[in-house]
């Protein structure tokens, strides 16, 4: 006789109540489940989901993040080759949700779905099908219809980053030659926490050092004002 796999799933989302209720829900699920990780920090995700490999990861659209969409993270998350993931959200924003599935979403779930069908969501996904709904369906079908062009690969990167690393980026150009203590303290910052923006920064922006920043940022105006 055959031993089910147990699905490995992480939840991803800024609300404690949400994450606790979901992992209650899905750690007594049937076929087994286990919820590996919970985080609403999306750098913490991104390392969780490279370094634990979930089956399924259960994102829900509404954590907020610093002036961006979860969906521009959903690549890196799936980098690993491994992971599929569902999009859990209470706002029915079919652009929204179609540029999570064209950017490698193999499901949605409403908040307002039975436990039930969010279980078979999971388990479906971790199968290998799509799971969305028709209205959905003929969205990306209307989507794909249309002629749109490549997007820019330098804008992908930039828009990955935070508010608050845009603002660290910003001084680091105007300071060029400040030690990261200097910098640290105008940010009201540790050293430690400022090198760990900069590894971020380093990584989304395919840069090695404050020199390669430097110029990288220069190049792309990012220590001018975002636009609101």
């Amino acid at each position: 006789m055959s031993i089910q796999k147990v699905i490995r799933v992480m939840l991803i989302s800024d609300h404690k109540s949400l994450s606790w209720g979901l992992e209650q829900l899905l750690s007594n699920a049937e076929p087994a489940m286990e919820v590996v990780a919970s985080t609403g920090d999306m750098g913490s995700a991104l390392l969780l989901a490279n370094t634990l490999c979930p089956d399924v990861i259960v994102l829900d659209m509404e954590t907020e993040l610093d002036q961006e969409s979860v969906v521009v993270y959903l690549p890196a998350l799936l980098d690993n080759g491994v992971t599929r993931i569902v999009l859990f959200s209470s706002v029915p924003d079919r652009q929204l949700l179609v540029q999570g599935v064209r950017s490698g979403a193999r499901g949605v779930a409403g908040k307002d779905t039975a436990v039930e069908q969010l279980i078979d969501t999971v388990v479906r996904v971790h199968q290998g099908e799509l799971c969305l709904d028709q209205e959905l369906i003929d969205s990306m079908i209307c989507a794909f219809s249309q002629p749109a062009s490549a997007p820019d690969p330098e804008e992908l990167r930039i828009a990955r980053l935070t508010a608050k690393e845009r603002k660290i980026i910003a001084m680091m150009v105007e300071g060029s030659g400040a030690l990261n203590k200097a910098i640290a303290q105008r940010a009201f910052i540790s050293e430690q926490t400022l090198r760990n923006h900069l590894t971020s920064i380093y990584s989304k922006l395919g840069v090695t050092n404050r020199l390669e920043l430097y110029v990288y940022a220069t190049r792309n105006k990012l220590a001018e004002p975002m636009n609101a």
